[in-house]
């Protein structure tokens, strides 16, 4: 079961590791651009959208049919993510990481089944049709059953933290909110659950707890940070410049590649989550509004007179729990990196003999 566990975990990396510098190239254009952003354009801000939506979960499940198939299975499953980005309105990250590798993994089925029955001189005819047809086959499927399937997810997800946070176990939401916001429900959850309920809170006593709870960034620097003590390889060498975008930028996407990666890493958010929520619920502590974007100087805008130590102390306790957890696992089970995501990053450090 631990073999298997591990393998998953590679697999999945392997999907990641390799978009790490997109996610980035995101990342700094979002913490830029947007309008409340460091410079503000509109123009270019109008990338923001559609490479969250389209570009990032396209490469993910290229990347996915890839190490399945090679190319064959890389553009059928990324074809294949385009049913589950047209079939949902958030982000399809999880469909491209189902959609990408079963692209691939039907491709070369096909592939085989077909071998030595093609007639000399057909093979390109056959090959180019065979692999158009399936792909038409399962953009139409991602878009009737994953595509609705994942947008049903974040709608339970939502529920859950609802209840949560009316039964006042509100440390005990770090539980979803926190693997939620991983499969980039994190907008659905705070602008569809937490802000209505947080204005309501506001109005009576002039700051709301409800802004805290998937706002902090404490729990993701110290995720990056650990990485960055105890990780490896592309992962360890990003994690810097993530930890800016994240922390500085309000970018809180920058970092759920970093948990993709490697599931386990999720123990870290969740335990860094409920520390830094149980500590605001002790202390009463509240904003008086959203941060948007996520950033420390952004919470630094909204915290109320009297409550700067409660809020600033509890995005550290949530750091430092989620690095000392996080250190901890990436000791005792490091990132299992696949052959093909160390041949990748030899070759993008240049080094000699490798194609």
């Amino acid at each position: 079961m631990r073999e298997r566990f591990q393998q998953f975990g590679g697999f999945l990396a392997g999907m990641i590791i390799p978009n790490i510098g997109a996610f980035i190239a995101w990342g700094l254009i979002t913490a830029l651009f947007i309008p409340t952003g460091w410079i503000p354009n509109e123009k270019f801000s109008a990338l923001v959208g559609p490479m969250i939506l389209y570009l990032l979960p396209i490469l993910i499940g290229y990347t996915g049919g890839k190490m399945v198939h090679g190319v064959r299975g890389g553009v059928v499953g990324a074809t294949a993510t385009m049913g589950v980005i047209v079939g949902a309105d958030i982000p399809m990250f999880l469909g491209g990481m189902i959609m990408g590798p079963l692209g691939g993994w039907i491709m070369k089925k096909v592939d085989e089944a077909l071998e030595d029955k093609i007639p000399v001189g057909f093979e390109m005819l056959i090959n180019n049709f065979s692999a158009g047809i399936l792909a038409v086959i399962l953009v139409l499927v991602a878009n009737v059953v994953i595509g609705p399937a994942v947008n049903g997810v974040s709608t339970v997800a939502g529920s859950l933290v609802d209840t949560l946070v009316s039964a006042r176990l509100l440390p005990l939401a770090a539980i979803v909110i926190e693997p939620a916001k991983v499969l980039f429900l994190n907008n659905a959850i705070n602008h569809g659950v937490l802000a209505p309920l947080g204005v309501a809170a506001a109005e009576e006593t002039g700051r709301a707890i409800h802004f805290l709870l998937e706002t902090n960034p404490g729990p993701g620097l110290g995720l990056l940070l650990a990485y960055y003590v105890a990780g490896k390889g592309l992962l360890k060498e990003s994690a810097p410049g993530a930890m800016i975008i994240h922390f500085l930028g309000g970018i809180h996407e920058i970092y759920f590649p970093y948990v993709l990666a490697h599931p386990i890493m999720i123990v870290s958010m969740i335990a860094g989550g409920f520390a830094a929520d149980l500590w605001f619920t002790i202390l009463n502590a509240g904003l008086v509004a959203t941060p948007s974007p996520g950033s420390i100087f952004a919470y630094l805008a909204v915290i109320p007179r009297g409550q700067h130590f409660p809020v600033l102390a509890g995005v550290a306790i949530g750091a430092a729990v989620s690095f000392v957890v996080g250190t901890f696992i990436l000791r005792v089970r490091p990132v299992r990196e696949t052959e093909e995501v160390e041949e990748m990053e030899a070759e993008a450090a240049g080094v000699p003999g490798l194609a």
